[in-house]
């Protein structure tokens, strides 16, 4: 049984684009999506730097871009069909995204086209990038200790975690005097690292942002997805195209709980798992937390060989059960 996984933001980095716009007509649907977008997504992926990148405003939309490329690459070396997306049973089993990720997984599963998402995603980054403009707020990661200590500590401290991603990696999220504050008296066995990120993601921070995406999201008539389909809010499988819109939408506000997907993916079965582009971060939390499934993190085209081979080994043994 294959999963694919989209990663969220902070796992861009400077360059990463380059070998994909290599492949033919990518960069004709990268100008297509630029257009969409409003930004050149083609320089943004290529030649600006990481500070370029860091902005909120264009992270969310050129990852869920570059995750929409790698799948469509993928796919459409293995099948050749028509139209990549949305995504045959036969290719993949599962698919989840984290945080902004689920943008590119709800296109992958045609819950939305790829313009839809991408739009979607585009008024997302600008209404978080504002909200967070308007408070100084930020986001530490708490990185081992006992999770009920950490989480305790975390509330404590008048403080969200944000995001859960299991493997021993909770985030917590808010107010900059509260996160220093909470940094002066850390959970026991625990380490702290400041993120680089612009404001408190998935707080009621971000309230503002939330109620922009609504408004926007009213415009998109959704698809029930083709594939199994997970939510970040709490690990379910979503079969309503509907619901998995609305979950996007509340998401803004709403911790990421990555442990509760990657729970799932162990009680289906998973048997192999494979991060969309720019990858990285969630085979490395699934290497600890899914011991003995095949790991790829398709980082350029010269991976999508190995990719091709593991959807043929793996995917398609629960096809139509979804």
């Amino acid at each position: 049984m294959l999963v694919i996984v989209a990663p969220g933001q902070g796992a861009q980095v400077p360059g990463f684009l380059s070998p994909w716009l290599e492949l033919p007509g990518m960069a004709e649907t990268f100008a297509s999506w630029s257009q969409v977008t409003g930004l050149d997504l083609v320089r943004y992926g290529t030649t600006a730097d990481a500070d370029e990148i860091r902005d909120t405003a264009v992270a969310q939309p050129l990852l869920v871009a570059a995750g929409l490329a790698t799948a469509t690459a993928m796919f459409d070396r293995v099948s050749a069909p028509e139209a990549p997306l949305p995504a045959d049973p036969s290719l993949v089993d599962v698919v989840a995204g984290h945080s902004v990720g689920e943008f590119t997984a709800a296109a992958v599963t045609g819950v939305l086209s790829p313009k839809e998402a991408l739009a979607l995603v585009s008024e997302r980054g600008r209404g978080m990038a504002e909200a967070a403009a308007a408070a100084e707020t930020g986001m530490t990661a708490v990185l081992g200790g006992v999770r009920e200590e950490v989480l305790a500590a975390i509330e404590a401290a008048g403080l969200t975690p944000a995001n859960d991603n299991g493997s021993g990696q909770i985030v917590a999220a808010g107010t900059v005097e509260r996160l220093a504050a909470f940094a002066e008296n850390p959970p026991p066995r625990a380490r702290l690292r400041s993120l680089s990120v612009a404001g408190a993601f998935h707080t009621a921070h971000m309230a503002p942002a939330m109620e922009r995406v609504r408004e926007a999201a009213r415009r998109t008539a959704p698809s029930d997805p083709s594939v199994r389909l997970l939510s970040n809010a709490d690990g379910t499988v979503v079969d309503s195209g509907t619901e998995y819109l609305d979950r996007l939408i509340s998401q803004v506000t709403s911790p990421v709980r990555w442990d509760a997907c990657t729970q799932t993916l162990a009680d289906l079965g998973v048997t192999a798992l494979i991060e969309l582009t720019p990858a990285g971060t969630l085979t490395g939390l699934a290497k600890r937390a899914l011991r003995g499934v095949e790991l790829l993190a398709v980082k350029t085209p010269d991976d999508l060989d190995r990719a091709g081979a593991l959807i043929k080994e793996h995917a398609g043994t629960t096809a139509g059960s979804h």
